[in-house]
């Protein structure tokens, strides 16, 4: 993504995850977040609570397309097994800067 581009798609992404989850959470990340590039995504901030129980994403990607392109990619597609093996309860907010 070029810098300072100003037509982001920005969303934060709230996970709350049960204690007994966290192990599947994690994992699903460390599969699907490395595939935000080829999106041209990416994970700007990434915030966790100390016991690791409450995640808050702030992901941007170039388009509204490539958002698309990304949740169906089948990679992706693939994890979300271990999502739903997790529990974790996810709340995506569509965010846009303020000037």
């Amino acid at each position: 993504m070029a810098a300072g581009q100003s037509n982001l798609v920005t969303f934060v992404l709230i996970v709350r995850i049960p204690a007994e989850g966290i192990e599947d959470f994690r994992a699903y990340e460390d599969a699907v977040l490395p595939l935000l590039p080829e999106f041209n995504g990416r994970l700007e901030r990434r915030l966790r609570n100390p016991d690791g129980t409450i995640e808050m994403h702030i992901i941007s990607f170039a388009s509204d397309a490539d958002f698309e392109n990304y949740r169906n990619d089948p990679r992706r597609i693939t994890q979300v097994r271990l999502l739903e093996k997790s529990s974790a309860k996810l709340e995506l907010l569509s965010m846009a800067n303020v000037p």
